[in-house]
């Protein structure tokens, strides 16, 4: 029996079943109305009860790959699509500011991609690093903890593109990705407010489905959280309303046009025609909207640039392969979240979506265009004042979106960074690295550092103890011999005259051995999965005697080649002993894939021992028969930690990752 084919028959059996109900497997092509570019969903049509992402993503012109080592301006000149400095330039944004805030993203699925491209867009910018390791940016699922919800290509095109916006608009932000299992309405409402309880400052959803009449009774409770900004986008179908940008809690956000210009401003703006708009049929209207053609809530409050003729460059690894050009409301929603946290923090009990409306000064009021057919009224078409698709204007400054306008930085700013940004050390031994301090803002300061979180028996100290900023110091870190092995995560507090930065630095302690003696062989049970599922934690099915060649036997472990949506684990927890002179771990892998892609990763393997990871393999890297995989693991002596397969496959074309003969082998 060839590779994949009892999988492959599932697959299609889901397919037929997903015919029968009417399921959308593919995105949307569109042209736009002068026929210059073409763009796709990237999110397929939702089904009943869920909602779909709002992103467009330009296929005409093609975006072509950056070479390396471009400076900011450079990068900025041969992306096609706005940048950064473009975005602050149009919206008169300060380029510092927000510092200590944090911009929450909503979204559906998971992007493993996202970190990896945030750090490329940021790169390319000029924009600080934004990453785990130094507290700025952290991904959850909705319940707050990190087993991740299943991959989707689609809306990881999203999530790459709001991250990156909150990285243009307040790249001094701290970003919290909440990644929701499922587009469901109680599943991405379950989401937000965990976001709210993470502490975020504002909270972005670049998402939308149909109104219901349940909306202000059930859906209404997921978005109404005072003392935060909650935005949402319009919708990118044009004139009409979903939900929940019809919410009357949130700041419904819509879409322009944005061009350049020679005028006083730099740039023009008109009603995007892809905007969503209109008079709610379900919410009532909030007091500070006082527009005469709607006795409701009327969508939308603000905007900023959606249409993806005039859209803004995204490093999209996952889902679309790199440099991508992109539109929709989806651009818009994090654009306004972002200023919002670039503003003045709200009051305990505002709703901040009424500040636009107190100061539409703050505003550059949008008076063209159109984005449908309502009689020519203010609901489909941009006039002086307000009107539906543009909402009161797009952001010139921050005044509007706080009670008494820009939170303005400290006048003497300073960062804080620590090389490298680990260590390794046998209990007993001891380690160093560089903490660095630069002024980013004004003059020098005073900064005197500290650590914290280090466990018992772990001293660190810092020569010297303060520094000016700019200057540097060397952190020493010593354990005792009765240091429990472990990663540790260990905090680097800069404390100024003016503000206090955080870094953070992971110590892993390896114990120090009984007297050098080594208790070598394999320490895996059931390396070869002969005994079926004895000794490992599986996936139901994942460890099989069928369908497919072993590497050798007669059993081995089948992740994924469902051709859908769908994540296969596969673990054995294992006690590794100190005291010897070489640790391997190695596996035999082979890739089965129907994808034809030779640039895009849309199933993925991950294999980890304990929370490090070791390799990710992906269906561009399929093979014929198995490979082997070898890694010095050494650094684990002394500790009991978890090996684990994860494979994720997105929503169609099968990628079978078979595993067998893996071996922990210690002498």
């Amino acid at each position: 029996m060839s590779k994949g084919v009892l999988r492959l028959s599932r697959r299609a059996l889901i397919l037929l079943a997903l015919c029968a109900l009417g399921g959308s497997t593919a995105a949307t092509t569109m042209a736009d109305s002068g026929g210059s570019s073409s763009y796709t969903r990237v999110c397929n049509a939702p089904a009943p009860g869920e909602m779909a992402c709002l992103s467009l993503r330009r296929t005409t012109p093609p975006i072509a790959s950056l070479p390396a080592g471009l400076t900011p301006a450079a990068a900025a000149a041969a992306v096609s699509g706005y940048g950064p400095a473009d975005l602050d330039s149009a919206y008169k944004l300060p380029t510092t500011g927000g510092s200590g805030k944090t911009v929450a993203i909503v979204d559906a699925y998971d992007d493993p991609s996202v970190e990896s491209d945030l750090a490329t867009y940021r790169s390319q910018f000029g924009l600080p690093a934004c990453t785990t390791a130094n507290g700025c940016f952290r991904k959850i699922n909705q319940n707050g903890g990190t087993s991740y919800p299943a991959a989707n290509s689609g809306w990881s095109s999203e999530i790459a593109l709001d991250v990156e916006m909150v990285s243009a608009i307040c790249p001094l932000c701290h970003i919290l990705l909440v990644e929701a299992t499922s587009p469901s309405t109680a599943n991405l409402g379950t989401a937000v407010n965990q976001a709210v309880s993470q502490g975020a400052n504002a909270v972005s959803n670049s998402y939308g489905g149909s109104e219901s009449s349940s909306d202000p009774t059930t859906g209404n409770t997921y978005y109404n959280h005072p003392g935060v900004a909650i935005t949402v986008s319009s919708g990118d179908d044009g004139y009409g309303v979903e939900f929940p940008a019809s919410s009357p809690y949130v700041t419904a956000v819509g879409g322009t046009t944005l061009n350049k210009a020679s005028n006083s401003r730099g740039w023009t703006e008109s009603a995007w025609s892809g905007a969503g708009s209109g008079c709610s049929a379900y919410e009532t209207k909030p007091s500070f909207q006082h527009d005469s053609g709607c006795s409701r809530r009327t969508v939308a409050d603000v905007s900023a640039v959606a249409d993806p003729n005039t859209g803004v460059a995204v490093y999209d690894s996952y889902g679309s392969g790199g440099w991508t050009l992109f539109g929709g409301t989806s651009v818009a929603s994090p654009i306004i979240a972002s200023v919002y946290a670039l503003a003045s923090s709200p009051a305990a009990g505002d709703y901040p979506n009424a500040y636009p409306y107190a100061d539409p000064s703050g505003l550059f009021d949008v008076t063209s265009g159109s984005n449908g057919s309502c009689g020519g009224s203010y609901l489909c078409t941009g006039t002086t004042g307000y009107d539906g698709p543009t909402g009161l204007g797009t952001p010139n400054g921050t005044s509007a979106f706080g009670p008494s306008g820009t939170q303005p930085p400290p006048a003497n700013d300073f960062s804080v960074s620590v090389s490298p940004t680990s260590g390794s050390v046998t209990a007993g031994g001891a380690t160093s690295a560089t903490v660095s301090t630069a002024v980013t803002s004004g003059s020098s300061q005073t900064v005197t550092l500290s650590a914290s979180g280090a466990p018992s028996g772990v001293t660190v100290t810092f020569s010297p103890s303060s520094v000016t900023a700019g200057g540097t110091s060397t952190m020493s870190v010593s354990t005792s011999s009765s240091t429990a092995a472990g990663t540790y995560p260990i905090t680097i507090t800069a404390t100024g005259t003016s503000a206090t930065h955080t870094t953070s630095y992971s110590l892993t302690v390896s114990s120090a051995g009984g007297g050098g003696s080594c208790s070598s062989g394999q320490k895996l049970v059931n390396p070869g999965f002969e005994s079926g599922n004895t000794g490992w934690t599986a996936t139901s099915g994942v460890i099989s005697n069928s369908g497919a060649p072993p590497h050798s036997g007669s059993w081995f472990a089948w992740l994924d080649g469902y051709g859908r949506s769908h994540t296969d684990t596969l673990s054995q927890t294992v006690t590794i002993p100190s005291g010897c002179s070489s640790y391997t771990l190695s596996y035999w892998l082979e890739i089965n894939t129907s994808e034809t892609t030779t640039t895009h990763a849309y199933d993925t393997l991950t294999v980890k021992l304990g929370s490090t990871t070791l390799a990710t393999y992906s269906n561009l890297n399929h093979s014929t028969s198995y490979v082997q995989h070898s890694f010095n693991i050494s650094g684990f002596a002394g500790q009991k930690v978890t090996l684990t397969f994860t494979g994720v496959e997105d929503n169609s074309l099968q990628t079978s990752f078979l595993v067998d003969d893996t071996a922990l082998t210690v002498s």
